[in-house]
């Protein structure tokens, strides 16, 4: 039997058919046209109790979002390939896309820290095809906001909403250039608020307090867009969520709110850094066994102060150590992180009112904030410190196998001043090797860490933990 192609054994029987006994040929007659229902109305011109469009609210917003791209020259060093002869490192330029949206008509840009971090150059293309060099205004990597400006003039501006009061089930936006593809919009809804802890921030004691929602984020999105159902900027877009080892969407994206970008922004337009409120407290999340020992009821919410700081604000306006803390001028802190994003929030100088109980009897306490000091060498709270040098080495004596980070400095009123002293070199945490400062920090995150600590010739673990 001999194999035919497909179109040949087509052919073959069609011939067949048309000649063999019984199959006659019939004349091609004309069918009926289909009687087609046609609207040629535009789609928001339904009934007025349906939505079907929101193309009016979109397109406004769409113009005051801007295409961002950085450019970064990369210096490595040069070496030589012993086998091939080849030379490789060098100096190298490194491309990168985000996004960002006009938020004053003479034009202040807010997108994120990570969109313009280590830039030599700054382009930004505008919804009318403009392309226009940008400058860095300011920075806050602790939260990933900056600001950006374009010399130009009339720009569309988004109108800002206020983001506390948006809720779960809100419908919602996210504008941007993802992947590069130009200029789109998704949509989903407000999925939670308040979501911290997640570690998204590259950025030790970062300030996280994410909207989530599963409109449509990715790479480019960053720095663009989140509005609501009016057109109102609500958040700037800034992480995703992804699946393992994929980077694309799964309907889990984060963005800034807007009342936490817009504070940041005017600070880092007036002073070019961001001011942010000190208490002076150590504190602990009301649990409900921790309720109950306190009298209070088992649902209750709130941060328990476990320690006050020596002539700090909060010593000077009588907070005591037991003291539960409920609210911060009528706002809810159920827990520590929204204890320290609240207070950090607040102007240095201004006075909040924290709503406490105290021996089961409830109060108010009016409190001068201070004014956080950030030292970028602070390793933890009190202990500063630096990588380990060859001059740091040799006035040490410290042996030649031992790398690590040097403590430069103990506060006396650190809590791990009875664990870590100066010229105490950390080798490693939780038996990882550490030399960078940078990713030091990042391991010593809440809860229990085993350091290898060098000191004076000894080796010895250190157990500590980190609130």
């Amino acid at each position: 039997m001999k194999i035919r192609p497909l179109s040949s054994l087509f052919a073959l029987v069609v011939a067949v058919s048309a000649f063999s006994p019984g199959f006659a040929a019939e004349e091609k007659k004309s069918l009926p046209q289909p009687d087609l229902k046609i609207d040629r109305s535009p789609v928001a011109a339904g009934p007025e109790n349906r939505v079907a469009s929101y193309a009016d609210v979109v397109e406004p917003a769409q113009k005051a979002v801007v295409s961002v791209y950085s450019k970064r020259l990369v210096r490595e060093q040069v070496r030589l390939d012993l086998f091939t002869g080849r030379l490789s490192g060098g100096n190298h330029v490194e491309s990168g896309l985000g996004s960002g949206v006009i938020i004053s008509s003479d034009g202040y840009i807010l997108t994120n820290n990570h969109v313009v971090e280590g830039a030599n150059e700054l382009k930004v293309a505008l919804s009318d095809d403009r392309e226009l060099i940008a400058k860095v205004i300011g920075t806050d990597p602790k939260t990933d906001i900056a600001v950006i400006k374009i010399e130009t003039k009339d720009l569309p501006a988004v109108t800002l909403a206020d983001s506390d009061k948006i809720r779960v089930g809100d419908l919602v936006f996210a504008l941007g250039n993802p992947l590069g593809v130009g200029q789109t919009v998704t949509m989903g809804i407000i999925s939670a608020k308040g979501r911290s802890q997640l570690g998204l921030l590259d950025q030790v004691g970062g300030y996280e307090n994410f909207i989530q929602t599963d409109a449509s984020i990715n790479m480019g999105n960053s720095g663009g867009a989140l509005i609501d159902a009016n057109g109102r900027l609500v958040g700037i877009n800034s992480a995703i969520l992804s699946a393992p080892n994929e980077r694309g969407n799964i309907g889990i994206g984060f963005a800034i709110p807007v009342n936490m970008a817009a504070s940041i922004m005017r600070s880092l337009v007036e002073t070019g850094t961001v001011a942010r409120g000190f208490l002076g407290v150590s504190t602990d999340t009301i649990t409900p066994e921790v309720a109950d020992q306190l009298g209070l009821p088992k649902d209750t919410k709130g941060v328990l102060l476990s320690d006050i700081a020596p002539d700090s604000p909060a010593e000077k306006a009588g907070l005591k150590r037991n003291d539960a803390v409920l609210s911060i001028d009528g706002k809810p802190v159920a827990s520590r992180e929204d204890l320290r994003f609240v207070i950090a929030q607040s102007l240095p100088g201004s006075t909040v009112t924290l709503a406490i109980v105290r021996d089961g009897k409830p109060r108010t306490l009016p409190v001068a904030l201070g004014k956080l000091v950030e030292n970028p060498n602070e390793l933890l709270a009190g202990i500063q410190a630096e990588p380990l040098e060859a001059d740091a080495r040799r006035r040490l004596q410290v042996d030649n196998r031992i790398n690590g980070l040097l403590v430069t400095a103990v506060a006396e009123d650190s809590p791990y001043r009875d664990r870590l002293v100066a010229d105490a070199v950390i080798v490693e945490i939780d038996r990882q090797a550490v030399t960078d400062l940078k990713a030091a920090k990042m391991a010593l995150q809440s809860g229990r860490h085993l350091l290898l600590v060098y000191y004076r010739g000894q080796i010895s673990y250190q157990l500590i933990t980190v609130k």
